[in-house]
């Protein structure tokens, strides 16, 4: 029984960083920073999908970080809206992150078709990059996800 209560409410302080949903916050940014830098690096042949790609990964990037940074300080204080709170960014993030990592492999495969010179195999080699590590992050927001709606049904 008390198991069941400690998984329904978020951690703070340090214990962030030990529970396993939570812990995933750090690849989350890691894999989202990735992104970031990847796509700002790259030259722009299309900029309406490189631009969503580039606000999801700087949104979720900042939301991850700004919610890693509450929950050490304890600002939650045990509130249950904080577990309902942290579900709804879990799957926004994944819904998000999801749509961009698509997008993100559609491009690299329309740039790939045309890689004969150099500079666009340089852009075509980053943004390679940039989709292994947006599906990484989609891969730790689903995840992420998923335990987070189990917390919260469980509240």
């Amino acid at each position: 029984m008390s198991s069941a209560t400690s998984t329904a409410s978020l951690p703070s302080g340090l214990g962030v960083l030990t529970t396993f949903p939570d812990v995933l916050f750090i690849p989350e940014i890691i894999f989202g920073g990735l992104v970031w830098i990847l796509v700002a690096s790259s030259k722009v042949p299309s900029p309406m999908l490189q631009g969503w790609v580039m606000f999801v990964s700087v949104f979720c990037f900042v939301m991850s970080t700004t919610l890693l940074c509450l929950y050490i300080c304890g600002a939650h204080g045990g509130s249950s809206s904080w577990v309902t709170l942290d579900a709804i960014c879990q799957v926004t993030a994944a819904l998000f992150y999801l749509s961009a990592a698509v997008l993100e492999a559609y491009f690299t495969y329309s740039i790939g078709l045309f890689s004969a010179s150099p500079l666009v195999m340089t852009i075509y080699q980053e943004n390679i990059a940039a989709v292994v590590f947006a599906f990484l992050a989609t891969l730790m927001y689903v995840i992420h996800k998923v335990y987070s709606l189990l917390r919260w049904k469980s509240s």
